[in-house]
């Protein structure tokens, strides 16, 4: 015990030596307290040195805790900030946390950049979060604001989705809206685009909701309801995201509707549970690996050059057809009898 302390205590009275003034030390010194440092598990504190010299090298990532599409950006977003020698600190807002504080946090931190994935909050909060700092919005187009920006060509995944149906037979297409969702507006817009373009228009219908399951179910009660009042089910529902998409499908298949005999549904995000149901979500694929790259590698480019213009990357999204979709339901299976 006596030699540990003892080497503990070499290691707190060098350390300072050796690691902030190297020119210092004489070799010998040098040699001892590494080995000394090395005993007892000792690690330089690179982010106190970093601060010294008036930087972190961290990017802050604000994330909704609730979004599983989130989990898919932070994944992609570690190995390219790391690569580019960044360290990442995430901060999480909730129902009872908002985004802004989830932010304010990361600053408080000394995070020299942010990456704001999906945020929801008012646009001149991130206007003015622009001009103070280094910011990357994911899947959240603000055109006023100082904020670089990247997401997916919206309305291409939403027409791919929808040639998709209609070539299956479907003609009675829902769609579940996103609300103040990222790309809500966008997917709603292409949605009722598609319905023109396939002379549907006279059967579009847009149902108020949410990117969140609980949205899902609700769609799933209201449709199951109107069927009960002798409505026909829709044949095929887009729903705004994966888990509105989800929900859905707990709310139909709990009701005894089997999809996708009976109505199909297809998501967006192509989110990691998609493809881990037992029935493989129909879905639209947004790249998360690359948008997280293209955030980060914004956020390091506009930290060496803090000059450059707002940015934006449009990265192609890509439907995956999966075990939610198929062929129009017969007429039998769709009205109640």
């Amino acid at each position: 015990m006596a030699d540990v302390a003892e080497k503990a205590g070499v290691s707190r009275a060098l350390v300072s030596i050796i690691f902030r003034n190297q020119a210092g030390a004489s070799r010998e010194t040098r040699e001892r307290v590494l080995r000394v440092a090395d005993e007892i598990g000792y690690r330089p504190d690179s982010a106190a040195r970093l601060l010294a010299r008036g930087r972190s090298r961290t990017l802050g990532v604000m994330f909704t805790v609730q979004q599983t599409f989130h989990t898919d950006l932070i994944t992609g977003i570690y190995p390219e900030a790391e690569r580019l020698g960044y360290d990442v600190l995430l901060s999480g807002a909730t129902h009872g946390r908002s985004e802004a504080k989830a932010v304010e946090a990361l600053l408080s931190h000394r995070c020299e950049a942010v990456i704001l994935l999906g945020p929801d909050a008012e646009p001149d909060y991130l206007a003015e979060l622009g001009q103070r700092t280094v910011a990357v919005s994911i899947s959240r187009r603000v055109p006023q604001a100082h904020v670089d920006f990247v997401h997916s060509a919206e309305g291409k995944g939403v027409r791919q989705a929808m040639d998709h149906l209609v070539e299956l037979g479907h003609r009675r297409i829902v769609h579940i809206d996103g609300g103040r969702g990222p790309g809500s507006a966008e997917r709603r817009r292409a949605y009722r685009a598609a319905m023109r373009r396939h002379g549907l228009q006279t059967q579009a219908r847009v149902i108020p909701g949410e990117h969140t399951e609980e949205s899902g179910v609700e769609t799933g009660r209201l449709l199951l309801a109107e069927r009960d009042d002798g409505r026909p089910l829709p044949t095929a529902v887009l729903a705004g995201n994966d888990r509105c998409a989800m929900g859905l499908l707990m709310s139909l298949t709990r009701a005894g509707v089997e999809v996708p005999r009976d109505l199909s549904v297809v998501g967006y995000d192509d989110s990691h549970l998609s493809h881990l149901m037992p029935l493989g979500l129909t879905t639209v694929r947004q790249d998360a690996f690359l948008m997280a790259e293209h955030a980060v590698r914004f956020a390091v480019e506009r930290l060496e050059n803090g000059e450059l213009p707002p940015r934006e990357a449009v990265l192609d999204p890509k439907l995956v057809v999966r075990g939610t979709s198929g062929p129009v339901p017969a007429e039998d299976h769709r009205v109640p009898s």
